[in-house]
């Protein structure tokens, strides 16, 4: 069962929507993942987000551009974390997406990662779902680990 629901409004999204996919894969994290529009198909969208935690999830990854209403609306019809994803886009520069995600009113929080911050909503919904999982977690570990080893080495390199 999908722990880990990943939306996005575009197909146009994808690319950085993979990049969270890729890190739940690396973790053995189950999802699924949608295209669907808040705007131009509301209905489907309603369904989706409000039966989400009956269908297993317990993190949504929700990424949008421009207006981005898809992950604060997640967050309306979702009982559970939501991370937003603002996306670049070519008007703003996706400045315009970021400032809809966190500009959320009281009572409805979406946690908000860099604009096309694909991997890191991936980790961040991780680390959420690490707080009850001690596989998880120790596989959280080893990943932070490994990066701290690759600098290392880049700077040893350096200064030789």
């Amino acid at each position: 069962m999908a722990k880990v629901g990943i939306v996005m409004g575009s197909d146009s999204d994808l690319p950085v929507m993979d990049k969270a996919a890729e890190f739940l894969d690396q973790m053995g994290i189950e999802y699924e993942k949608r295209i669907i529009s808040a705007h131009r198909e509301p209905d489907i969208f309603f369904d989706w987000a409000k039966g989400a935690k009956d269908r297993g999830i317990k993190v949504i990854i929700a990424g949008a551009g421009k207006a981005a209403h898809l992950p604060g609306m997640c967050a309306a019809l979702f009982p559970m974390p939501v991370i937003g994803i603002p996306m670049k886009t070519s008007d703003l520069g996706g400045v315009d997406s970021l400032y809809s995600i966190v500009q959320m009113p009281s009572g409805v929080p979406v946690a908000t990662v860099a604009i096309n911050g694909g991997m890191n909503a991936g980790i961040l919904a991780a680390k959420i779902l690490a707080t009850e999982d001690e596989a998880l977690l120790a596989k959280l570990e080893a990943f932070a680990e490994n990066m701290k080893q690759e600098v290392i080495a880049k700077d040893e390199a350096l200064n030789k």
